[in-house]
């Protein structure tokens, strides 16, 4: 009896939820009547199983419970019911399917007046290209595919000359025009999705997908990769930005063409090394791991990374000079630094390449010769920065962010202090005991729902200190800024 009320429970909760959940996606694009619609047709339909299973269920728990002496009917077989049942199922199939196939024609049968966007995949980033003024894209072939030709464009085509590269991760779209977004990848499989757009397409390498929308919102929409591409593939994330017709018109303009970076890269000039070395970057994805403007990725980011002491996984350090970034290009693993995964792969890159991509590396910036971590602490810097220092130069913040976004890691925004739930299901108060253990041993106690990737590492009572009051002023920073907020 007890099962059968629990079935029946499910059953009223789960509808329930459908009909007062807060949770619906924006309608920013104009096929998201149509897809949202199907979605429901399918809600509907798989509900009505669910519920006539579920009740079903019960129904049999109650009817047919053990009862003493009573022996269940023998029935192998019921022509039947077998007959209403491939009905049935037959009809709710071709319901849900019939539905999916019109809007997934519509989904492909292009506008005239469409214009058209390529999106190009590559591990871990986005780039884009637009038709020039004369409305057309230019031909592509991987067999184009150079450090100055990243896209793969014909150089030799006139039809692609005036295409407008956008090599990043953002593009912007015009309110109300219908765009056929052109889906490529060079390497791996992935995939283009924006939610809110509902658009979501597979994009295989040797093959061009496509589809089309009329965004129909203003602001701002996330691209994700909704495809597993890789170790990066969390991180391979663009930005669809809706604006005016005249906004976007003016951005556009201020984008370069294929000619033009053509031109670039063959003209000789003193900051033509740092060009190829960017080109390199680019057509390799080298900024999906390595940042360089001081953010954390997967890997190193290369912001003042010229010129510093690096901690090795292997507990030695080494200077970040040339030879040494060379070395991590051509042999990523000969030495790995601390905090990070062994995920980059071997280049094979001529000596010019590797110059041009050094080159890029030490002009964002070349690190003072720093003392030792020990040194900074006997210097009588404060206790806090120096964890901080410690943190950056280990690797920690690859992992654990300090603004409470989600990582790999626990967040260590608001951490000291807090009561944590161990994967063994117990629970444990982030003191200075706990944080010692964590990071001499951190495999002993696994924070529920993180995987268990950390390395141990082996600082000096003084570096862990350091680390711990760095954590600390985290908690501290989080506290006196709820402090500061009016009515708190």
């Amino acid at each position: 009896m007890a099962i059968a009320i629990i079935l029946i429970l499910i059953v009223i909760a789960s509808v329930l939820f459908h009909v007062l959940a807060p949770w619906h996606a924006t309608p920013a694009a104009s096929n998201w009547g149509s897809i949202d619609t199907t979605l429901f047709i399918t809600l509907i339909i798989s509900g009505i199983f669910f519920i006539a299973i579920t009740v079903f269920m019960a129904v049999a728990v109650m009817r047919y419970r053990h009862k003493e002496g009573a022996r269940a009917h023998y029935q192998p077989e019921n022509k039947k019911l077998e007959t209403w049942l491939i009905i049935v199922t037959s009809v709710g199939i071709a319901a849900m399917l019939a539905p999916g196939l019109v809007v997934y024609s519509d989904f492909i049968r292009v506008p005239k007046n469409a214009y058209e966007l390529e999106v190009v995949a590559q591990q871990w980033q986005w780039a884009f290209r637009f038709p020039g003024q004369d409305g057309k894209l230019g031909k592509s072939d991987i067999k184009f595919v150079d450090f100055t030709n990243p896209l793969g464009l014909d150089p030799k085509d006139p039809v692609g000359q005036d295409d407008v590269l956008i090599k990043s991760n953002e593009v912007r779209l015009p309110l109300d025009q219908p765009v056929k977004v052109l889906l490529r990848s060079k390497d791996v499989l992935h995939n283009f999705y924006i939610p809110q757009i509902r658009s979501k397409m597979d994009m295989v390498p040797g093959m061009v997908s496509y589809f089309w929308f009329t965004p129909t919102k203003t602001g701002k929409y996330e691209i994700l990769c909704a495809e597993y591409c890789g170790l990066g593939h969390y991180n391979m994330r663009g930005q669809m930005i809706v604006e005016e017709q005249g906004a976007f018109d003016q951005w556009l303009n201020s984008q370069p063409t294929f000619a033009q970076t053509l031109t670039t890269a063959a003209k000789p000039s003193q900051d033509s090394v740092l060009e190829k070395g960017r080109q390199l970057v680019e057509q390799y994805g080298c900024g999906a791991c390595h940042s360089q403007d001081g953010s954390t990725r997967l890997g190193p980011g290369w912001m003042g990374l010229y010129g510093r002491t690096e901690q090795l996984a292997d507990g030695t350090s080494v200077l970040v000079d040339e030879a040494y970034l060379k070395e991590s290009i051509l042999d990523p693993k000969a030495r790995l630094v601390q905090g990070y995964p062994p995920v980059m792969v071997a280049y094979t890159l001529t000596e010019d390449e590797l110059g041009a991509v050094v080159a890029l590396i030490k002009s964002l910036g070349a690190a003072p010769q720093e003392p030792s971590a020990s040194e900074k602490m006997d210097r009588g810097d404060d206790l806090a920065t120096q964890g901080q220092r410690l943190a950056e130069s280990l690797g920690c913040l690859a992992c654990h962010s300090v603004d409470g976004s989600k990582g790999v890691g626990p967040s260590w925004q608001g951490l000291y202090g807090e009561t944590v739930t161990l994967a063994d299901g117990t629970s444990i108060k982030v003191d200075e005991g706990y944080l010692k253990d964590s990071i001499l041993n951190p495999g002993t106690k696994i924070v529920k729902g993180y995987a268990a990737v950390m390395p141990a590492f082996t600082p000096s009572d003084q570096e862990l200190n350091a680390l711990i009051a760095f954590i600390k002023s985290k908690a501290n920073a989080d506290a006196d800024a709820s402090k500061a907020e009016p009515g708190k």
